[in-house]
């Protein structure tokens, strides 16, 4: 029996762009570039029957918009590769990604005062808040429960700290994305039950904001819900409002918030091996890795303006988690707090200016 040769899909005519895009989430421009923006760090065919370059990445790229299963993905109409072929292709472009010449290109806080102040001024341009350099939440992505064997190598936690208070495996990802939904900082490092204010604890932006704030640049800050810890640069919403200027505040900021809520679902929309729904069959430290990989690719996206990937799927659930109000502000550690009585302080400034 002749194996019908795969069609070739960056042939297809503009008509059909969206047909790739469906397929790869990216369009034929953008797959080119990512094509030569990971031919440093992935070897290409040096003989007949090895897989080219061009083909590792569109099996990748099809695998984290679809999250679909790497036999039938093997057998597409755009590539013609074996199950343990597509297990590699996925392997070697995940890797390319979170190369840190490619992710820390992509995916960057602010590193500087200039820096800082152009994502402040878009946030106050868009939503009129003041102050505010980025939005934060946690969102999970489902894996399959981990191997009880714990060492070092294979599992660094025990297999029940992966379930989180839904009840199934997963990583708990904490983003802070821009204004234009670019993602800022990605942590995907802790298991699902891990509590949201712990992830942030031991976020790599939190020492930078204190070290700012202590310099003297007081007038910069996240916004979070409630599961995190009121700060001088984290502002939460007033767990009981008890005025309209209480109301007022709750309104403006969770409005502003909303964006990282929204930026989670066009991460998880286009990417749908990260969606609750498509469980991703890999070891913690590489589901990791696959979501450091689409966080890259999401920022490409977003950096080139391309339109949010709708598909008439419907998506009710994107693992976002909304903590209840006061969740972590309601502790006697926290009230007796320095920096809790500073942020109450900026809150206090903030939806003060609202009033006027």
């Amino acid at each position: 029996m002749i194996k019908e040769k795969p069609m070739d899909p960056f042939m297809l005519s503009d008509r059909l762009e969206r047909l790739f895009v469906k397929s790869f989430r990216l369009s034929k421009y953008l797959a080119n570039h990512l094509i030569d923006m990971l031919r440093p760090l992935i070897e290409d065919a040096n003989r007949s029957s090895a897989i080219d370059l061009k083909t590792k990445v569109l099996v990748a790229l099809h695998f984290f918009g679809t999250g679909s299963y790497q036999t039938p993905m093997g057998h597409s109409r755009f590539t013609a590769v074996s199950q343990s072929s597509v297990s590699r292709c996925i392997n070697e472009v995940v890797n390319a990604l979170n190369h840190p010449d490619i992710f820390n290109l992509w995916v960057k806080f602010p590193s500087n005062i200039y820096e800082l102040d152009q994502v402040r001024k878009k946030f106050y341009t868009k939503t009129r808040f003041p102050g505010v350099i980025g939005c934060i939440d946690c969102t999970h992505v489902a894996l399959v429960p981990p191997s009880s064997n714990l060492n070092l190598i294979e599992n660094q936690h025990p297999e029940y700290i992966y379930v989180n208070r839904k009840c199934y495996h997963s990583i708990n990802v904490q983003l802070i994305c821009d204004s234009d939904l670019k993602i800022l900082n990605v942590n995907a490092l802790f298991p699902g039950s891990t509590h949201d204010s712990h992830v942030w604890n031991n976020s790599s932006v939190l020492p930078l904001l204190q070290d700012l704030y202590t310099n003297g640049l007081n007038n910069i800050y996240l916004l979070g819900d409630s599961g995190y810890p009121l700060r001088p640069w984290m502002l939460t919403p007033i767990a009981n409002p008890t005025t309209e200027a209480d109301e007022y505040f709750n309104k403006q900021q969770m409005s502003t918030r909303s964006i990282i809520e929204r930026c989670n679902g066009v991460l998880k929309g286009r990417f749908r091996c990260l969606i609750k729904d498509r469980t991703l069959h890999y070891k913690p430290e590489k589901v990791s890795q696959i979501i450091n990989a689409c966080v890259v690719l999401h920022n490409l996206c977003i950096t080139y303006n391309l339109p949010e990937f709708v598909d008439g799927e419907n998506i009710t659930y994107f693992g976002i988690y909304q903590a209840p109000l006061g969740v972590a502000e309601n502790n006697d550690l926290n009230l007796r707090n320095r920096d809790l009585m500073m942020g109450r302080r900026q809150r206090q400034k903030n939806y003060s200016t609202f009033t006027k």
